[in-house]
């Protein structure tokens, strides 16, 4: 940690709502970019980053200077999207992808943030939840399975069907591009 970044901190332990307001400017875009990948909206990162924001507040006195606070935020974060996911599961519909050919080599490469979010949004979401834990957080699928209180077989499952359905909704996506080059 930085000094400003420990001295905002430690304030924040004090309980000096001024530096709580510093703490949430400080750390917005890296909650943000956490946020992000596990949502389907601006709305539902904004709420599960807010939310996060409260759990930092509420156990800041228990935060060890001695951590790293973005890791310890981080996994904030990762916990209150889950919650957040357990909590509207079953408001949530599955969507339902379509595919036809093999994706090109070298067109990852001209995809943009927006496009992988876009991508990221149409998986269904305990799909996109696993993704992101296995494949950005680095969790093991005992580690997942243990998360999301399910089997480690079901999240390979999960895994392997959030991929088919990625490669999928790229050649969708690649199919419209080129299409509207034409």
């Amino acid at each position: 940690m930085d000094k400003e970044e420990l001295n905002i901190v430690l304030n924040c332990k004090k309980g000096k709502n001024k530096y709580k307001e510093s703490l949430y400017k400080y750390y917005y875009s890296f909650g943000i970019s956490i946020s992000l990948r596990y949502s389907y909206s601006k709305e539902e990162c904004i709420e599960i980053l807010n939310d996060s924001f409260i759990k930092v507040f509420d156990k800041i006195k228990s935060f060890d200077e001695n951590q790293e606070f973005r890791a310890w935020f981080r996994r904030i974060i990762i916990n209150t999207a889950i919650d957040y996911y357990r909590k509207n599961s079953k408001i949530k519909a599955f969507l339902d992808f379509e595919s036809d050919e093999i994706i090109e080599s070298d067109a990852i490469s001209r995809l943009s943030v927006e496009d992988i979010l876009s991508l990221l949004n149409r998986l269904p979401e305990i799909y996109r939840i696993t993704f992101n834990l296995y494949e950005i957080e680095g969790y093991s699928h005992e580690e997942i399975a243990n998360i999301l209180d399910t089997t480690a077989s079901t999240s390979r499952a999960n895994l392997s069907r959030a991929k088919k359905m990625l490669r999928e909704a790229y050649i969708n996506l690649n199919k419209l591009s080129y299409n509207e080059a034409i």
